[in-house]
């Protein structure tokens, strides 16, 4: 899946396009499922022209809706009438820090047709959570796979990816909104790190590198896997081919991301078995890297994503086991009930940058 630009959402709106209007099913929805309670604060983000949040304000709430193009929301503001209660902001959701919204929480916040251009959905999942008030309500609004030709395929979820969107929520409800997909996620429900393999691999001598390589703030890279697990970068290396180079190898490989076998370390070598086969896994940690990640290889990962490390712990979907060891290694006891593992440390621990 493509991640857009804010330069290109500029330029997209800047031409005089749009997307699909709001819709009565929508309307009837909303109203149903999240009516403003008195004093309501609503988040639209990905506000686009302002049609959500002109109906939202008309419903009752108090909205701030912001989008990351400033052509969209000059074009949202000069189209609202004076005396509404909206605020528009020019604001990137994802990258964005949340403490600069105008509220510190919401009864409600709409992701109407913007949640699919997410790159970093679990991350921002969990920090989305974190600003709703009590009782409160977040939607997200969106195509489906399935229902739009494979040329938009971008712009809507699949089942699986619907199926993510839902995990860790006590309640999660799904309508159809004339063909458009419209969940319902209430009171956010932690749950506690599952870990997973991936079936029985070919056969092999199971010797590999798992990377933890880190952004400018010092989030962890994963990736979710085709085979339904999180994992960190990495894979076997090859003949004559020592961990380290295996490591930079891989990620540049997998991810687009360059390093130098210079800038990688050997942590420790962590061994543990997998139908019935030994396993052995380097754990390496990349102090330097150049570039973006990206989904190179797209038969194995859908997207790789930036998790902070604190929200490891509580992952709603599982973590592949190798990759669990070796973030242990880098953070140790950030993650409880782990799988054995045979532990031989090599390098004094080195802390994320």
């Amino acid at each position: 899946m493509g991640h857009t630009t804010p330069d290109e959402w500029d330029a997209h709106y800047a031409a005089g396009r749009t997307f699909r209007h709001l819709s009565d099913a929508e309307r009837e929805l909303l109203a149903t499922h999240a009516p403003a309670p008195e004093g309501g604060l609503a988040l639209d983000a990905g506000c686009g022209l302002g049609e959500l949040a002109r109906h939202l304000a008309a419903a009752g709430y108090t909205v701030d809706a912001v989008d990351c193009a400033p052509a969209a929301v000059d074009l949202a503001r000069s189209g609202t009438e004076d005396g509404w209660t909206i605020g528009y902001q020019c604001f990137d959701i994802e990258h964005d820090s949340l403490d600069d919204l105008p509220h510190p929480a919401y009864d409600l916040i709409v992701f109407r047709l913007s949640w699919a251009f997410v790159r970093d959905r679990t991350r921002l999942m969990n920090r989305l959570r974190e600003r709703l008030r009590p009782g409160g309500t977040l939607c997200v609004i969106t195509p489906v796979a399935e229902k739009v030709p494979h040329d938009k395929r971008a712009i809507a979820l699949d089942e699986a990816e619907l199926g993510l969107l839902s995990a860790g929520w006590a309640v999660a409800e799904r309508h159809d909104a004339e063909g458009l997909a419209f969940l319902v996620l209430r009171e956010p429900a932690p749950v506690r790190a599952a870990y997973a393999g991936k079936r029985q691999p070919s056969p092999h001598a199971l010797t590999g590198a798992g990377v933890v390589v880190t952004d400018a703030v010092g989030r962890v890279l994963l990736g979710w896997s085709t085979r339904g697990v999180w994992e960190l970068p990495g894979g076997k290396n090859s003949a004559d081919e020592d961990f380290r180079e295996a490591a930079v190898r891989e990620l540049e490989e997998e991810t687009g991301l360059k390093a130098s076998p210079a800038d990688a370390r050997l942590l420790a070598l962590l061994m543990d078995s997998t139908h019935g086969m030994p396993r052995m896994t380097a754990a390496i940690r990349v102090l330097a890297h150049t570039g973006e990640p990206a989904v190179t290889e797209p038969h194995l990962i859908h997207r790789w994503e930036w998790h902070e490390p604190a929200d490891l712990p509580a992952l709603a979907q599982p973590m592949f086991t190798p990759s669990a060891h070796v973030i242990d290694t880098v953070w140790p006891g950030l993650l409880t009930g782990l799988p054995p593992v045979h532990r031989y440390p090599i390098a004094t621990h080195v802390e994320p940058e």
